[in-house]
């Protein structure tokens, strides 16, 4: 607080002490058999559970994986969360945002509905990366689970003397403007788009996994999960898989996505930037736990990895 105070920060010693952690229970949704566990609002999992609502009135695996149709479903479901999270989606204290509308059966189907009439939802804001973010998940002996995501956002370059650790500069993605889910207010709470999540089966967990990646983590989570649920890859292959983001109303796509899908894409009128990147939007990292057998799977975009501990 002293640091804050001598470099003109606007928190004092009574705002630190007046800081509490929540504890919330998870926000779950059904999705192919499986219950799907995230964290509620402010973090991303409404947006990763909104997505898979609308995707679940699809037969994605008919369409091909990865392929140009696949592809502008997913992103219009992308795009949907997007627009929805920006409009509805912030510090629940100030602003209660609406699931019961965002996940039920009848808004799923309207905008599943329009997806397959090939309306475009328009999405003005571009995503960031953040390199700033660890994720973590574990599996101990006995099959109790983890899933932690942590971030600095775009951190301050600040590190107060005799602390060792780096001050965050979260509040940029804060909304200036007032009267707005995101706009800023005393003692609010910004969204993260931060979403560790749990795949439970019966009750039983089956799946864990989390991403760094600033925006994109909802994402890529999101297209891991599939890849896991619909396509029945492993914890590896899903992670790994080559990924795609809506953001914004163009579509960004990794450079091993084949240039037909990228051309499709093109001739429905999406506006394709194609990154230079093998392995870009976010760095999904997981663990599987099918029939007792558990394998991790670790994204090679970033230096994370996998590893069993006997």
């Amino acid at each position: 607080a002293a640091e804050m105070e001598r470099s003109g920060g606007l928190l004092s010693a009574v705002d630190l002490a007046g800081f509490r952690a929540d504890e919330a229970a998870p926000l779950t949704v059904d999705y192919r058999g499986r219950t799907i566990a995230v964290p509620p609002p402010p973090a991303g999992g409404i947006m990763v559970a909104e997505m898979l609502r609308i995707l679940e009135r699809f037969d994605l695996p008919a369409l091909g994986h990865n392929s140009a149709e696949y592809m502008r479903v997913v992103v219009e479901a992308m795009k949907v969360a997007g627009r929805d999270k920006d409009r509805h989606v912030g510090d629940p204290r100030f602003v209660p945002p609406p699931p019961d509308r965002l996940l039920s059966d009848a808004y799923a189907e309207e905008c599943a509905a329009a997806i397959r009439a090939g309306e475009k939802a328009h999405l003005p804001r571009a995503g960031t990366d953040s390199e700033h973010t660890t994720t973590v998940s574990c599996v101990d002996a006995e099959g109790m689970v983890v899933s932690l995501t942590h971030t600095l956002g775009v951190p301050s370059g600040v590190i107060p003397p005799g602390t060792g650790f780096m001050l965050n500069g979260a509040m940029n993605w804060c909304d200036p403007r007032p009267g707005r889910a995101a706009s800023i207010a005393p003692g609010k709470r910004r969204f993260s788009s931060m979403t560790p999540t749990i795949v439970l089966e019966e009750g039983r967990p089956v799946a864990t996994m989390g991403a760094p990646g600033g925006a994109w983590i909802p994402i890529a989570i999101l297209q891991a999960l599939v890849n896991l649920l619909d396509f029945g890859m492993g914890m590896q292959e899903a992670v790994q898989a080559p990924r795609f983001s809506a953001t914004s109303d163009a579509v960004d796509i990794s450079n091993r996505i084949p240039r037909a899908a990228q051309r499709g894409l093109e001739a429905m009128g999406y506006e394709v930037r194609r990154s230079p990147l093998s392995y870009p939007f976010a760095a999904v990292h997981g663990i599987s736990m099918w029939d007792g057998r558990l394998e991790g799977g670790a994204d090679p975009q970033r230096d994370g990895l996998a590893a069993g501990v006997a």
